[in-house]
């Protein structure tokens, strides 16, 4: 019999183990609250069939907050347990954590039961955390009707609040979340804000550079409520992008980050990898790589990707076209093309934190320019808004969408607003020339997006751009510009669609959720559709 992840008896399990599910895990936030060991609450990430990686961080005497350095090792217990009161414990251990990994504690459990919801939690002199509720994978071969996940990135502190996640674990329906990159924000106080004023200041002040710093950072952010409350919903799976690090990053430096005055980009990437690993639920390859894929049964694979460790500076003009750029490294890439060309579900979704449909605005296609396009150095997709997207990186992304098996799904996050994109062969001859893929981009959880850059009322001046980016790029089938929000996106075998929410005002914690729009692409057509509703 078919199954469906994360439906009756996932609700049944999370409702009748916390009395959370259905109103947003509010009992667990505030339990974090009322518990200083574990302020920083518990999350967990990454199931497969038979494991899923949980997290937490204690604070063992007051002098021990994040980056300090400061604070005794701990022994810290963890258990696995098939029922909420802890009566029935499947898998249990001990780890010892310290100041050399701001006593952050991750277990990667391993021996549980394919597509099973489980309940874990973490003791410390005789204190027990904040109970979490996870879920393992099923197995590659089982047949899987239906699959929800949350869909977010972008969740910049000072921007305002996270109410996006508090909406998102309310739900009660989702299997996991998947977060798509920047999920915190490397810049000072006042820097990067919300329309230049700040909600909620950065800690610590100053832009941060070292492993304190990225610690500190990496445990404010761990203290909001709304993003405790929905760690402590799901498992999610997670992947950077820039600001994990600094702003526009690349191989080998950022255009955020100055060596004269910084110094040199080795440490600093090092730092902050240290602390992301530290403190994020998110499991490494054999060579500390993050790329990685996940299956859930026969209905759909997740292959989540790494486009900011390996990829070649940014640049503008034809220089774009150059085969030998890279956005993946080759070893990812080749990593990737053996991934999609195997044996797969019936849906193939991608992690993909910077946009892959092609973006031009008030430019000449290049196609009509013919044997002038090199005379007149434009590159082969015209010039591109953003170099830093798949736009900035033309023949590797070729080289990428003609690997692509059907029934390819792009998730995509970086821009800060929303988009439901065919991902086009030639975006000059699009219709005419064939959709590959489908991608969809969900909007910043709080990031500066379009009206709040110009300063201007939401759906005034956007709404000039959004004719523009139709008109030039007929493979976008939906953009709105102003929101901020989160995705939805629920997977059956013959369809997939994307809903978009939007919340009311990130600088209230308070803030309500809408429903914006919702988009759908049958099984085998490659093309996305309107939905006039989202999913019940």
């Amino acid at each position: 019999m078919a199954k469906t992840i994360m439906r009756r008896d996932f609700l049944k399990a999370a409702a009748a183990g916390t009395g959370l599910a259905a109103v947003g895990l509010p009992a667990a936030t505030a339990a974090a609250a009322e518990t200083p060991l574990f302020r920083h609450g518990v999350a967990s990430g990454d199931p497969l069939p038979d494991a899923v990686i949980i997290w937490t961080r204690v604070t063992p005497s007051p002098e021990a907050v994040p980056g300090s350095g400061a604070g005794a090792p701990a022994e810290v217990t963890w258990q696995v347990a098939a029922d909420p009161e802890f009566q029935r414990i499947v898998a249990s251990g001990t780890l010892t954590t310290g100041p050399e990994r701001d006593h952050t504690v991750k277990a990667d459990v391993r021996g549980l039961e394919a597509a099973t919801a489980y309940h874990y939690r973490f003791l410390y002199a005789g204190v027990a955390s904040p109970a979490g509720l996870t879920r393992t994978a099923p197995r590659p071969e089982d047949d899987v009707d239906g699959l929800r996940l949350g869909v977010v990135s972008c969740s910049n502190w000072e921007a305002g609040h996270f109410s996006a996640y508090r909406h998102l674990a309310a739900r009660g329906d989702l299997f996991g979340v998947v977060h798509l990159g920047d999920y915190i924000y490397e810049y000072g106080r006042g820097q990067f804000a919300a329309r230049g004023a700040v909600v909620r200041p950065h800690e610590p002040a100053h832009e941060i550079l070292s492993l304190a710093d990225y610690r500190t950072r990496h445990g404010q952010y761990k203290t909001d409520p709304d993003l405790q409350a929905l760690h402590a919903a799901c498992p999610w799976m997670i992947v950077w992008d820039d600001h994990e690090v600094a702003n526009d990053s690349w191989s080998g430096g950022a255009e955020n980050h100055d060596p004269a005055t910084e110094g040199p980009w080795a440490p600093r990437l090092a730092a902050s990898r240290q602390a992301y690993f530290e403190w994020m639920p998110v499991r490494t390859g054999p060579s500390g790589e993050i790329y990685r894929n996940l299956r859930f049964g026969t209905l759909a694979d997740l292959t989540m990707l790494d486009l900011r460790s390996y990829r070649s500076q940014q640049t503008s003009g034809v220089e774009v076209d150059d085969p030998g750029r890279t956005m993946t490294g080759q070893a990812q890439m080749d990593w990737l093309r053996n991934t999609l060309s195997g044996g797969g579900a019936r849906w193939r979704l991608i992690g993909n934190s910077v946009m892959i449909s092609p973006l031009a605005l008030g430019s000449l296609p290049a196609h009509l320019l013919g044997p002038l396009r090199r005379l007149l150095g434009v590159p082969e997709g015209g010039y591109a808004l953003n170099s830093d997207q798949w736009d900035g990186y033309t023949a590797e992304r070729k080289r990428l969408l003609a690997a692509l098996p059907d029934n390819t799904v792009f998730l995509t996050g970086d821009i800060h607003t929303s988009w439901a994109n065919d991902v086009p062969q030639t975006a000059a001859t699009y219709p005419v020339s064939p959709s590959l893929a489908v991608e969809f981009v969900v909007p910043s959880v709080t990031s500066d997006n379009i009206d709040d850059f110009l300063r201007v009322e939401p759906r005034t001046l956007s709404l000039t751009a959004e004719g523009l980016v139709r008109a030039a790029n007929r493979h976008v089938r939906g953009v709105e510009l102003d929101s901020h929000g989160y995705g939805v996106l629920d997977v059956q075998p013959g369809r997939v669609q994307m809903d978009w929410f939007t919340i009311s005002n990130r600088s209230r914690a308070d803030a309500t959720s809408s429903w914006l729009a919702s988009f759908a692409s049958s099984h085998g057509s490659r093309r996305l559709r309107r939905v006039y509703r989202p999913v019940s």
